[in-house]
């Protein structure tokens, strides 16, 4: 491998800089001793990363001051030939089966029952089981993604993505960024929200007297990080070996989970207790048979048993309506595209048409823009009660940021609310609405709804709603744009995809650049209404409701990769029947 030209001298104001901040710490915070020393070992090589990059004097991005790191990764070995699509349905069938096993596998020496999930809300899109080897699920993947597409689409990186080497480059650098936000995860929650099983540490105290609970942080995080790391060779795997993405698999594998438990799950909703009408079964389907078959008159007629029915969570009636409207909507999408006629350039007649999807950008930019919330979700968490970033200067424990439940709230609202449900700050309005029941009759009758509205007014709620709408539309289309242009689906990748299978749009020069300003006639287009409907179509999932208490988000997702993996089986089936089409769709 070659040698990197290196500006050395560049270690000094980095190592002056390292020094600086843990005397920051250590004079603003007060941590004690151990935890001094933990930052300091883990900031260690996130600033050994930063001399890499820094001390690069190459002609090319700063970024190949990685390339010897981000060479020795371990990563999944592309094929080197076609590989048959009955072994891409084995290797896909087989990565969602060992998904399936870890998320049941949990962490060893960790207490589920006294932890705390900081990613309650948004288990369905980060893929994961809480207190398993999945807790972490794809979060970290996305994370990445997010910072890397940032900081492409703001130019920063100075790569071309059409490049060869820059894209490996890029895709390196992505990998490297994964294993930084493992452990960024995955740091705050063991020593915050992952409680170690007192056996556990008992056990480890009798051998390392007084570091009985460190080692047990330690241990799980290393846990942590090996299922993390496992998901994002899986998600290789797929993408090398099988069809579609892994990662939206394990989306749409959890949530069908989740989708079939909440439509049918015929146990009580308080399993504990005796089934009843005030506990009846907690699916949406079992639910309605038992209170047509056990319920008086009087409960269909009253507007307290049409609420509970129709509006009363969990699993409501109008959640499932939402969720096949939800479905039926995303399908029609799905299926409506522009076509625009091309021709071979050689052969006469041979004609047909560029399909440029409605959602073109698919439904990445949303899982961009739900990841987006759940760190701020995570953050603001850790900096309101976490025992060391708590005491973080301006960021610490400020209600600005994100206020959480008190002792007090918890007892007096009970199962209403959790400790990881914000009630104030930035986290407040842009927590995700969980059905009508959360927001709807809060606004329309304040007085009766004080115990979801948890002492807000009702035009904060009012706020909050707009706010998370907002939200989601708008950064869905900064992620679809940002989709578009690092996954070589732009007017200049796609023009040149044409051209080199030969094809050309009728009735125009074959020069590219006239093809590609034909194309930016749509694609940025419908790039914008993409990224905007995926958005929108999640925020109302969540509005409405929907069964098996997964996000409207989910849901969204759910569909979409379904009846895009469709389409993938389809388009592999057509691979195999002869080479040029194969060519034309890889675009070789």
């Amino acid at each position: 491998m070659a040698e990197i030209q290196r500006n050395k001298r560049v270690a000094i104001p980095i190592a002056i800089v390292y020094i600086l901040l843990l005397y920051a710490m250590e004079y603003f915070s007060h941590f004690p001793l151990g935890m001094e020393i933990i930052a300091a070992v883990i900031l260690f090589p996130v600033f050994g990363l930063i001399y890499l990059v820094a001390s690069y004097v190459g002609p090319k991005s700063k970024l190949y001051g990685l390339e010897n790191l981000t060479a020795k990764l371990p990563a999944v070995k592309k094929a080197k030939g076609h590989v048959a699509f009955k072994y891409k349905i084995m290797w896909t069938a087989l990565v969602v089966l060992l998904y399936f096993v870890l998320t049941n596998v949990y962490v060893y020496g960790l207490n589920v029952k006294d932890s705390i999930d900081v990613f309650q809300a948004f288990r369905a899109i980060f893929a994961g089981a809480e207190g398993s080897l999945m807790d972490l699920g794809i979060g970290p993947i996305v994370t990445a993604s997010i910072v890397m597409q940032l900081f492409s689409g703001a130019k920063i990186f100075n790569l071309d993505l059409s490049n060869s080497e820059d894209k490996a480059i890029y895709q390196g650098v992505q990998k490297l960024l994964i294993i930084v936000m493992i452990f960024v995860e995955a740091i705050p929650q063991a020593f915050g929200y992952l409680v170690p099983d007192t056996g556990f540490v008992s056990s480890l105290n009798s051998v390392f007297p007084g570091y009985g609970e460190f080692l047990a942080q330690t241990i799980i995080i290393m846990q942590l990080f090996i299922g993390s790391y496992l998901v994002f060779l899986f998600d290789e795997l797929v993408s090398k070996y099988g069809i579609g993405s892994g990662v939206s698999l394990f989306i749409a594998a959890g949530v069908s989970q989740q989708l079939i438990t909440g439509a049918f799950n015929w146990i009580a909703i308080t399993p504990s207790a005796v089934m009843s009408i005030t506990n009846p079964p907690a699916g949406t389907i079992p639910k309605i048979f038992y209170l047509v078959f056990h319920a008086p008159a009087s409960f269909f007629t009253s507007s307290s048993g049409m609420e509970q029915l129709l509006f009363a969570n969990p699993n409501p009636v109008i959640a499932l309506i939402g969720t096949l409207l939800i479905f039926f909507v995303v399908a029609y999408f799905q299926s409506s595209k522009i076509e625009l006629p091309i021709s071979h350039e050689r052969v006469r007649g041979a004609r047909g048409r560029y399909p440029i999807q409605l959602l073109y950008a698919s439904n990445i930019p949303v899982i961009l823009a739900t990841a987006l919330l759940a760190n701020v979700s995570m953050w603001t968490l850790l900096f309101w009660n976490s025992p060391v970033l708590s005491h973080v200067p301006i960021l610490g424990h400020n209600p600005l940021l994100g206020a959480y439940p008190t002792s007090a709230q918890l007892s007096l609202y009970g199962s209403l609310i959790s400790s990881t449900t914000p009630t104030g700050g930035l986290a407040f309005y842009l927590s995700t609405p969980q059905g009508l029941a959360d927001w709807l009759f809060p606004i329309a009758n304040p007085a009766g709804y004080q115990s979801v509205l948890f002492g807000h007014a009702a035009w904060e709620e009012g706020v909050h709603i707009i706010a998370f709408l907002a939200f989601m539309i708008i950064a869905s289309i900064i992620f679809a744009k940002f989709w578009i242009e690092t996954t070589n689906m732009g007017p200049a990748a796609v023009a040149k995809q044409i051209r080199s299978s030969g094809m050309q749009i009728p009735g125009f020069r074959r020069d590219p650049k006239v093809m590609e300003r034909v194309l930016r006639k749509y694609i940025p287009a419908v790039t914008v209404f993409s990224g905007a409907a995926v958005g929108f179509l999640a925020a109302m999932a969540d509005l409405v409701g929907t069964v098996g208490e997964t996000s409207g988000t989910g849901l969204l997702l759910a569909v979409g990769i379904v009846i895009q993996f469709y389409e993938a089986m389809g388009k592999e089936q057509l691979m195999e029947m002869h080479p040029v089409i194969r060519q034309f769709f890889s675009g070789a």
